[in-house]
């Protein structure tokens, strides 16, 4: 009976300890991580990098990336390197029509000039600031959009964690 006890209790010592030293960690959410990343567009042109600056720190599940980056890093061990596709809905969102808005010639500011691409800011009748770009410069009116700019597409990142925190 001393014997089968013995057993037990070294089992029970011996398993958490065995997976203690064995278990590789890994990214959860809640951790702070630094990554490298290179972030591309479908079509292959890249975005975004963070290859030739510090690397970019991030804690798992506090909105600090877009969902579908941070989903990428749970899983992950220091030195692993994956590529991640993320659909706009884990994104910047699908591109919304309502917030593509022409407005007359007679409203712009008259000491700014537009043109397609400019950027700036607008102060929404809530009081919030919008930014917006640009899209269309006709005789009489300027379009504006303000979707992200990356609203509507499918981002790929090269994600490789650096350091669990």
């Amino acid at each position: 009976m001393k014997t089968l006890t013995t057993g037990l209790i070294l089992l029970t010592i011996s398993v958490p300890f065995l997976l203690g030293c064995s278990a590789e960690k890994v990214a959860k959410e809640g951790d702070t991580v630094k990554v490298h990343y290179t972030g591309k567009l479908e079509d292959g042109t890249i975005f975004d990098s963070s290859r030739d600056r510090e690397p970019f720190e991030v804690t798992i599940g506090n909105g600090g990336a877009i969902p579908g980056f941070e989903n990428g890093i749970v899983g992950m061990a220091v030195g692993d390197t994956k590529t991640v596709t993320i659909p706009p809905e884990e994104a910047y969102g699908p591109k919304r029509d309502e917030l593509v808005v022409t407005v007359s010639k007679d409203e712009f500011p008259s000491d700014i000039i537009p043109s397609v691409g400019q950027e700036l800011q607008m102060k929404h009748p809530s009081g919030n600031i919008v930014n917006v770009t640009i899209t269309d410069v006709m005789q009489d009116s300027v379009t504006f959009d303000a979707n992200h700019p990356m609203a509507g597409k499918t981002l790929i990142f090269e994600i490789e964690l650096i350091e669990i925190k």
